[in-house]
C-alpha cells in the first residue's frame, strides 16, 4: 500500500462486535477471564488495551516496523528507551536537541551513572571521535529542534553498528510521511505523537517503533512495569489524527516552503533555517533521506536582538505564541525562554541557538494569510 492508503487502513480493522469502522474507545481498566489465565488477550489496561493495540499496530505499519509501543508522552517514550542502559554506559547525542530530552538525560539519568556526550552530528567524524568501548546508544534528531540541522541517518547507523551501539532517531519533526529511519538503519524510532502525528493539539502522547523482536520485548517490559502508558481516549484521538497525516503533511510542506522563501527575501531577516534551501547545511542529505522538507522553520532578525524577537512574537495574530508544534494551526515560539530554557545558555550558544531565534510551526491555513501575518509582525 502507498502511504496515504496505509495512513487510513494499515494496522486497524472494524470492530468485530459491531462492525464500527472507527476503533472504539475501550474505556475499561480490566477484563473478565473465563478461568485464571484464560482470557481473550487482555488482562489489565496498563498492560494492554484494544484501542492502544490498534494504535500501536498502525504506528508500526506507517514506519515499516514490526512493533509499535505507545506512551503517555514523548518523554515517557524516551524514558523507556534510556532504561535499556546500565550505570557506566555512554550515550552520544546531537548537541542541538529538544530541551526536554537534554533535561532528562542530564538531570535524571546522568545521576544514575550514565554518561552523555553532546556533539554536532552534521559531520559523523565528531560522532566517531566520541565513541568509546562503553558507547551503547547514539541519539539522533533530524531535522533538529530548533536549528533544523540535518543528520545522515544511514551514516549514523554505520557508526552505531561498528560501535555495537543502538541507534535511536527522534522523528517527531519529520513523521514517517517524510522519512522512515528504520529503512535507513535505525534500531528505534521515537515520536512525540503530541505533534504532527496527532496533529490537532488535543492530546499528549509518545511512541517507539522497532523491528527487532528481542528489543521489543525489553521495551514492552518497561512499558508495562513502569506504567507510562496512555489512556484509550488519547489513543483514539491519535488514531483519528493518523488518518489525515498525509494530507496535513503535504500542506505543512507546501506552506513551509512559501513561508521560508518569504522570510529569506525579507530585508529585516538575517538568517532562515529550513532544510529545503540548497545552501542549508547538509541539504543534499535531506534531499536524499526525506521526501519533502517539512513545515518547521526558524529565523533570526537582523541585529540579532532578543527584544526585537520578543516584539515580533507579541505582534503575531495567526502564529499563536505557544509551546509545542505540529498542529493544524500555526504556532510561534522563543526556544531560549520556552522549549529550550532547560539547556544552559552557554550550551545553547555553543550549539548555535541564539537568544533572538524565533521558531515557527507552519500550519495548514491559507498561506497568503500566514505571510501577511509575518509581514505585519516583522514590520
Amino acid at each position: 500500500m502507498k502511504f496515504g492508503t496505509k495512513a487510513i487502513h494499515a494496522g486497524v480493522h472494524p470492530d468485530p462486535e459491531t462492525g464500527a469502522i472507527m476503533t472504539p474507545i475501550y474505556q475499561t481498566s480490566t477484563y473478565v477471564q473465563r478461568s485464571p489465565g484464560d482470557h481473550k488477550g487482555f488482562e489489565y489496561s496498563r498492560t494492554h488495551n484494544p484501542t492502544r493495540t490498534q494504535l500501536q499496530d498502525a504506528l508500526a505499519a506507517l514506519d515499516g516496523g514490526q512493533h509499535g509501543l505507545a506512551f503517555a508522552s514523548g518523554m515517557a517514550a524516551i524514558d523507556c528507551i534510556v532504561k535499556l542502559l546500565q550505570p557506566g554506559d555512554e550515550v552520544i547525542s546531537t548537541n542541538d536537541l529538544y530541551g526536554g530530552s537534554y533535561r532528562l538525560f542530564t538531570k535524571v539519568y546522568a545521576t544514575y551513572g550514565i554518561k552523555f556526550h553532546f556533539v554536532p552530528m552534521h559531520d559523523m567524524t565528531a560522532v566517531e571521535a566520541a565513541v568509546t568501548e562503553r558507547t551503547k546508544l547514539i541519539w539522533v534528531e533530524t531535522p533538529t529542534n530548533p536549528l533544523l540541522n540535518v543528520i545522515d541517518i544511514a551514516a549514523a547507523s554505520a557508526v552505531a553498528k561498528k560501535a555495537g551501539a543502538l541507534l535511536v532517531v527522534d522523528n517527531t519533526f519529520s513523521t514517517p510521511y517524510l522519512q522512515t529511519p528504520l529503512a535507513l538503519g535505525a534500531d528505534m524510532v521515537m515520536y512525540s505523537l503530541t505533534k504532527y502525528m496527532g496533529g490537532h493539539s488535543d492530546t499528549v502522547m509518545g511512541a517507539v517503533v522497532v523491528n527487532d523482536d528481542e528489543l521489543h520485548q525489553r521495551l514492552s517490559f518497561y512499558q508495562n512495569a513502569c506504567g507510562g502508558t496512555p489512556g484509550p481516549q488519547d489513543c483514539f484521538l491519535v488514531l483519528r489524527g493518523l488518518k489525515t497525516l498525509h494530507v496535513r503533511m503535504q500542506r505543512h510542506c507546501e506552506n513551509g516552503r512559501a513561508v521560508a522563501e518569504f522570510l529569506k527575501a525579507h530585508p529585516k531577516v538575517e538568517k532562515v533555517y529550513w532544510p529545503g534551501f540548497q545552501d542549508h547545511p547538509n541539504h543534499a542529505v535531506a534531499a536524499r533521506q526525506m521526501r519533502d522538507f517539512g513545515g518547521m522553520i526558524s529565523f533570526v532578525l537582523k541585529g540579532d536582538r532578543k527584544e526585537d524577537a520578543i516584539a515580533c512574537l507579541e505582534k503575531f495574530q495567526l502564529f499563536s505564541l505557544a509551546e509545542s508544534l505540529g498542529g493544524v494551526e500555526s504556532l510561534s515560539g522563543h526556544p531560549a525562554t520556552m522549549t529550550h530554557a532547560s539547556i544552559p545558555a552557554e550550551e545553547r550558544r555553543k550549539a548555535g541557538l541564539s537568544d533572538s531565534l524565533i521558531r515557527l510551526s507552519v500550519g495548514i491555513e491559507d498561506v497568503e494569510d500566514l505571510i501577511e501575518d509575518l509581514r505585519q509582525a516583522i514590520g
